[in-house]
């Protein structure tokens, strides 16, 4: 298994966000309607990352530097996106590989907090966030006003 860092247009990348629009179409009637530019996951602002085995991508996730006050972000703050696993992957840890490699990336960018949004149609992510450290905050983003949308967070720097 390797993860490697790729653009968010990448052919491979493309793919599994199309199959994770289609998960989230399954499990809440619709895709996630966050507007998504490559350049948001370029370094220092972001970073999207796949893991493959062989040329086959498994997994997939990605960070971006968000700090609009009036969505709810604080300064610092590093956005997780389009976390996926493929279904036929899922339970070999790759999620979690992902997460503790896109927290590393963030902390060496200068990010302070890792924050998400997820959903509670999706239990397994809040537990996988949970396990890793995540604490549920007061809701940030576009979801911000959805009753089913929960948004965590985990500081990656302390001060010190």
């Amino acid at each position: 298994m390797e993860i490697r860092p790729v653009r968010y247009d990448h052919p491979d990348a493309v793919t599994l966000d199309e199959l994770v629009q289609q998960e989230y179409a399954r499990r809440y009637g619709d895709g996630d309607m966050t507007p998504l530019d490559p350049e948001m996951f370029t370094a220092p602002h972001g970073a999207y990352l796949i893991a493959y085995a062989g040329a086959r991508p498994l997994a997939t996730g990605g960070w971006r530097r968000q700090e609009d006050a009036a969505e709810g972000y604080a300064v610092g703050d590093a956005e997780i996106k389009r976390m996926f696993v493929v279904p036929e992957a899922r339970g070999r840890g790759l999620a979690r590989r992902i997460l503790a490699a896109l927290e590393a990336d963030a902390r060496a960018a200068g990010r302070s907090r890792m924050v998400l949004e997820t959903g509670i149609k999706q239990p397994e992510a809040l537990e996988l966030y949970a396990s890793c450290g995540y604490v549920l905050v007061e809701k940030f983003g576009l979801y911000r006003t959805y009753d089913d949308s929960r948004c965590m967070a985990k500081v990656l720097v302390t001060e010190g």
